[in-house]
């Protein structure tokens, strides 16, 4: 049997190169996403290309409790083990702490930080009752440095860095890896109408071809912290 990762955000960028690269190395993949029309079409795509695993999914916005429960559920129901888990789904609403709309920080937190901690929460029991396990983290160079177009978007950021260093902190005497992602402009809907060349921008690729590196490494070694940018920089 193949061992299973879950990806969610799975449709576009990041979390679709994700799922094409631990595909290609013989993972069969559980994802999740708002629009299910993208989904199917993501099913058939790629099971066109990757015969030999399985793509399962589930519509589910995982700001919401009901779903990411229900999304849960669905995992439970394949009755295996995840080995690896990369928590991708996210937003960006720009904007700043003093005029935003009125929840956006509720609804960034819901989607970028409640959602990976409650899925955490179910999926790493079986991986420290098996001893071994992987546990990626979406953030950002967003976690580490503010700057003044990001609000509730860095606070979010902030705050599931935080989160992630104290996961590695309790899964170390459980064998359990634990790696914060940290990507800058990478070209992702999130830049879609940016006046501003593709080429500036790093590939999703090149974040999915990092996270399988990390994963690879011996159990003797993890990467805690994937701190990846554009090579001309950050953007502004």
């Amino acid at each position: 049997m193949n061992p299973l990762a879950v990806v969610t955000g799975g449709t576009k960028g990041i979390g679709k190169a994700c799922i094409e690269r631990f595909l290609g190395e013989g993972f069969d993949v559980i994802t999740c996403a708002r629009n299910a029309n993208d989904l199917e079409e993501l099913e058939k795509e790629l099971t066109n290309r990757f015969a030999n695993a399985r793509l399962y999914y589930q519509a589910a916005d995982l700001s919401l409790k009901e779903d990411l429960s229900a999304f849960i559920d669905f995992i439970i129901s394949k009755n295996r083990i995840t080995e690896v888990l990369i928590n991708n789904t996210g937003v960006f609403i720009p904007g700043q702490i003093h005029n935003e709309t009125e929840g956006t920080l509720e609804k960034t937190i819901e989607t970028n930080l409640y959602s990976a901690y409650h899925l955490t929460r179910a999926i790493v029991p079986g991986m420290m009752e098996e001893r071994k396990g992987h546990i990626f983290t979406m953030c950002s160079t967003a976690s580490i440095m503010a700057y003044p177009n990001g609000g509730s978007y860095c606070i979010s950021k902030f705050a599931l860095y935080g989160m992630t260093k104290v996961l590695r902190e309790e899964m170390k005497p459980h064998n359990v890896k634990v790696t914060a992602v940290l990507p800058g402009a990478t070209f992702t809907d999130s830049w879609k109408g940016a006046d501003l060349p593709e080429d500036r921008f790093m590939d999703s690729k090149d974040i999915a071809d990092t996270i399988w590196a990390a994963y690879t490494l011996s159990p003797r070694a993890v990467m805690e912290e994937i701190l990846i940018r554009p090579q001309l920089g950050d953007l502004d």
